[in-house]
């Protein structure tokens, strides 16, 4: 029994154009941007779209990268953490100690970016709400909302 059909698969990721032939149709994005493209940032958690750990953006709006086929990405445009480097979010999340095994920081920061896009001055309700797609086991979250309310306070 085969994986079922093939395709290629064209994309735009975190700015630079990517291909990859042989995808197979029930393959995720997830495994696309990590195992075809080498983009190891977005994390492999649940496989359900539970932890946010994937979180990524397609073509500007906020997804678990393990819910979307690969073949979705067909011409769009993928940002993951990578093509969020030295952004104010990430800085902010390392300044406050937010960030302790890590694992979940990928989806977490990329949801606060997501977040602060659409509300530059969140509350911390409006933060709570935002991430709440997203586990951590490691903290209580208050270190992750306090950067932030940090991100947000930066120019």
């Amino acid at each position: 029994m085969g994986l079922g059909r093939r395709m290629k698969v064209e994309c735009t990721a975190n700015g630079t154009p990517r291909s990859a032939d042989g995808v197979w149709e029930g393959e995720s994005l997830l495994y696309l941007l990590r195992e075809r493209f080498g983009l190891y940032g977005s994390k492999n958690a649940c496989e359900q779209g539970e932890c946010g750990s994937c979180s990524v953006y397609l073509d500007g709006t906020l997804v678990c990268a393990c819910l979307v086929q690969a073949g979705q990405a067909n011409g769009r445009t993928v940002v993951t953490i990578e093509g969020l480097d030295g952004d104010a979010v990430q800085k902010a999340f390392v300044e406050a100690g937010a960030v302790q095994c890590g694992f979940c920081t990928p989806g977490l920061v990329v949801a606060a970016h997501d977040l602060l896009e659409r509300q530059p001055h969140p509350t911390d309700a409006q933060i709570r709400e935002a991430l709440a797609g997203n586990i951590c086991r490691c903290t209580g979250y208050a270190k992750i909302i306090a950067a932030v309310q940090r991100a947000a306070d930066s120019p």
